[in-house]
């Protein structure tokens, strides 16, 4: 591979020459090693504005809300850790529902969400949301169809109520193609440390694929709204879609000292 001299120059900083070092088969792979360094210098530029971002919410008491849907190992979970992670952990939280207890399934089905929604000052992330009815629950029989078609007749004003009231609200959906989902869980039930990951429900995932697929494009059609559209990313490239998820946050709200400049979408063509 012929490299650039800006591109050279790359390679042999500390993370070039780890990320060349980490090569596949005791072979230097330039091409991968400077497509990681340009991923990890992107990912620190748009950090250091996340970082702008959660001042500009703390000191003007503002509240944002991002939710991340996907199907199971679309690398929503991932997507978050970068976010956060240079973050003040007292102005963020994630938020991760299990299943509702008893209690729960017999209040109004928004009231446990309420309740995670920010104080001022604070920024909310949803690593799944109450989203969860209108895909997750309906396919897999965890609710009923009265109760599926309530959560979507409601769902809209109940947003746009909390648009009014202040809230930043951002949706965003990482999608994953059948192929990588399959890739994915292998991935995950051959490795030690992600093996818990695999549940249940994601035993059926790829039985149920086109079952999704229905229901997240119901999802689409019908809580697309003005007030809070989704943002659809493309997630077969999890480095990139990581990428794209900051750069869409960022650019919804309008923070002081934003730099348009670092902003601007850049062509990482990143790897899985």
């Amino acid at each position: 591979m012929e490299l650039k001299p800006k591109d050279l120059k790359l390679i042999e900083t500390k993370k070039g020459l780890i990320s060349l070092l980490h090569s596949d088969n005791n072979q230097l792979n330039f091409a991968k090693a400077l497509r990681t360094v340009k991923y990890e210098k992107r990912i620190e530029e748009l950090q250091e504005e996340l970082i702008k971002l959660q001042a500009w919410i703390s000191e003007n008491k503002q509240k944002v809300v991002v939710i991340f849907e996907g199907r199971d190992a679309a690398g929503k979970g991932g997507a978050i850790r970068r976010i956060v992670e240079h973050l003040n952990p007292r102005e963020y939280k994630i938020v991760a529902l299990p299943k509702p207890t008893e209690t729960e399934s017999g209040q109004w089905y928004f009231q446990r969400y309420v309740h995670q929604l920010p104080e001022e000052g604070e920024m909310v992330l949803f690593d799944r949301s109450w989203y969860n009815r209108a895909v997750v629950e309906p396919v897999n029989g965890f609710c009923t169809q009265e109760q599926y078609e309530l959560f979507m007749n409601e769902v809209n004003d109940i947003e746009r109520m909390w648009v009014n009231s202040g809230i930043y609200l951002i949706k965003i959906y990482f999608s994953i193609t059948k192929e990588q989902q399959a890739k994915r869980f292998n991935d995950i039930i051959n490795s030690p440390i992600k093996r818990w990951k695999y549940s249940s429900v994601d035993k059926k995932a790829q039985d149920l694929f086109d079952v999704y697929s229905e229901y997240k494009n119901k999802m689409f059609e019908r809580t697309n709204t003005t007030w809070a559209p989704w943002k659809i990313i493309d997630a077969n490239k999890k480095y990139k879609a990581r990428v794209e998820a900051m750069e869409y946050i960022l650019d919804k709200i309008p923070y002081d000292e934003k730099d348009n400049q670092i902003l601007k979408p850049q062509n990482l063509e990143e790897e899985n």
